[in-house]
């Protein structure tokens, strides 16, 4: 798995120099527009040229996209792939013509610049040249490389570029089995974030067509946007499945809630099913069910295939600059062959999969979303910035990152320590999916809000606020302090904070500190944090009538130093429940006009020792820093 882990960053790196394509599309479609009727007659040439040299220069954007996107954007590996790429073209070109760069060379380029930067960025050399040491070393080191690496290719490349025409050949006469094999693997790899590789091969690497004007242009996306009638045998059947099918899963999980959470399911899948449809990002909703019922997306990856399988044996070319979603699939129709036929597929596509996965979720149980109270995936973008800097806390905090990055859908992470990470805190702050990928890489599936959440986790780590953050005490369900039935807790008289309804009996601190206080009776303790917090533990209500080791035990005394998980009281949760009022544990900081500002985590179940479920935001003239 690290091996697999390794190879996320760079399909990662494959997503940034794509997202150029969508305007090659845009342009080229517009170019069609009758712009002679409005007085423009020289506007579809120099829309048709924009779009056009987006594809010249793809190989240069693809080794710039792939040499910053291994590296954080390092500007020095960024400018050592243009330099490899600069040299590349001019020595080949004065070689021979027919040489042309290609996409695979500019990522070979880009993921070598990249790999030279993080092998010298901290070169030292001798002092009187040391200038050139580090980082500027790189741009040097990757010119005499693609120097040498270009000399090579003088002689290799003719045979080369007829090798990929014949292995373009090679995968068509593998007919409609090798789409079907090509569509079931590229489903199965999205699972690890890693689809963008396979793709990437077949996208930009396999089978050659000349154009009209003489060049030679390589890989499925280029080939059809440049006009071949052949290609887009790898792109048009991901249309019924990113359209059609991933909307059919969730109107079937919307369907299929409890009626007292489907209008938060429903409102949360129609916002998923609309971005499949349009866009075609489906993480979304396959991640809704994929950990809980995976035997069912093999099922579905393996329908993926067929569906690619279907459409290439009935004759439908069609492709994409982004994804296969409706804007794509309206922009470049006019290029399509037959394809208007992905429709009508697409519409039993729908009560296929509306069906199957109805009857799945029903006959089999499954969990998903909106059958427990615990639905993964949430409508929560206004809760971004109060929910962040509980994610990092789940993640580990600041010091176990090395190196955060996000896609379109998910939170690709490399850390220090990955088995520190807290799943179920991540899942309760809205989470889809946790994929470990070994050597310390992390994918967390938070759909399109990933993005928006890497931004204001750098805020919160740039902020570096003195807060303090908190574990859960007890495992059962979190709730709001005003549905504590006790006026005084309730009323926050005591002091603000969250409560919880306990399903096991034992207590342990939510924070490190020192255990200032504890109840004759045992129902109740105190603790001060390093940063002055006073936080009292109260386990369920008029419980101080309650004397015994019958009901309560302590495991610790006066003046002990606890960390965040450990254990100081154990309770006969039976009894308590039976002989109280309530079995509501309020959590709440006793002196709060210490605290600047509170944040949340959603009110559902949690696990004892959970991180993430609650942080406080101290007031300046505290100082102190993040605490867990």
């Amino acid at each position: 798995m690290k091996f697999i882990g390794s190879l996320q960053q760079l399909g990662r790196a494959f997503m940034l120099p794509m997202i150029v394509l969508p305007a090659a599309a845009v342009f080229l479609s517009l170019s069609q527009l009758p712009w002679d009727w409005i007085g423009l007659p020289g506007m579809a040439e120099h829309l048709r040229a924009a779009s056009d040299i987006i594809f010249v220069y793809l190989p240069f954007i693809f080794a710039l996209g792939i040499s910053l996107g291994l590296t954080g954007n390092a500007l020095s590996a960024g400018i050592a792939s243009l330099v490899g790429m600069a040299i590349y073209v001019g020595i080949t070109a004065e070689a021979s013509a027919e040489i042309e760069p290609t996409v695979l060379i500019g990522a070979m380029i880009g993921i070598v610049s990249g790999v030279s930067y993080e092998r010298f960025k901290d070169l030292r050399l001798p002092e009187y040249i040391q200038f050139f040491g580090g980082p500027r070393f790189v741009p040097i080191f990757v010119s005499v490389l693609s120097l040498l690496f270009s000399i090579g290719m003088v002689n290799l490349a003719p045979t080369l570029q007829h090798l990929m025409v014949e292995l373009g050949d090679v995968v068509a006469s593998g007919g409609g089995f090798g789409i079907f094999l090509y569509g079931f693997i590229h489903r199965i790899l999205v699972v690890f974030g890693l689809h963008h590789l396979v793709s990437h091969v077949f996208w930009f690497q396999i089978g050659g067509y000349e154009t009209e004007g003489g060049t030679m242009v390589y890989g499925d996306l280029p080939r059809f946007f440049a006009g071949d009638p052949e290609a887009g045998v790898f792109m048009a059947g991901l249309y019924p499945t990113m359209m059609f099918a991933l909307p059919a899963i969730a109107f079937a999980i919307i369907h299929e809630a409890r009626e007292d959470l489907k209008p938060k399911i429903r409102k949360t899948f129609l916002y998923a099913a609309l971005a499949s449809f349009l866009t075609g990002v489906t993480e979304p909703v396959e991640f809704a069910f994929l950990f809980v019922a995976p035997y069912l997306y093999v099922v579905h990856a393996i329908l993926s295939g067929g569906i690619m399988w279907l459409t290439y044996e009935l004759g439908i070319r069609h492709g994409f600059s982004f994804s296969a979603g409706a804007i794509d699939f309206l922009i470049n129709k006019h290029l399509a062959t037959r394809g208007w036929l992905i429709l009508p597929i697409g519409i039993v596509v729908f009560a296929v999969y509306y069906l199957l996965f109805r009857w799945a979720i029903t006959r089999f149980q499954i969990p998903t979303p909106g059958r427990e109270e615990g639905s993964q995936l949430d409508e929560w973008a206004g809760d971004i910035p109060y929910r962040a800097p509980l994610i990092l806390q789940a993640i580990g905090g600041k010091q176990n990152i090395v190196q955060m990055e996000s896609c379109i859908t998910r939170l690709r992470l490399k850390v220090s320590n990955d088995k520190i990470i807290d799943v179920n805190a991540l899942r309760n702050l809205g989470a889809a999916g946790v994929i470990r990928l070994g050597g310390g890489h992390v994918q967390v599936v938070f759909g399109t809000f990933s993005e928006l959440i890497r931004e204001e986790m750098l805020k919160a780590i740039t902020r570096d606020q003195a807060q303090v953050l908190f574990h859960s005490p007890v495992q059962g369900r979190m709730i709001s302090l005003d549905e504590v039935p006790d006026p005084i807790f309730a009323g926050k008289l005591v002091g603000n904070g969250v409560a919880f309804l306990p399903d096991k009996g034992e207590l342990v601190s939510p924070v490190k500190g020192e255990v200032i206080h504890i109840y004759p009776t045992m129902h109740a303790i105190g603790i001060r944090t390093p940063e002055g917090l006073e936080v009292l533990l109260h386990i369920g209500i008029d419980t101080s009538k309650l004397s015994g080791k019958s009901y309560f035990e302590a495991v610790v005394k006066e003046g002990d130093s606890v960390l965040p998980g450990a254990l100081l009281i154990k309770f006969n949760l039976q009894r308590v429940r039976k002989e109280s009022k309530s079995l509501a544990t309020p959590m709440v900081i006793t002196n709060s006009d210490i605290v600047h500002s509170w944040r949340y985590a959603p009110f559902k179940a949690v696990k004892k020792g959970q991180s993430s479920v609650m942080s406080v935001v101290l007031k300046e003239s505290n100082g102190g820093g993040e605490r867990t």
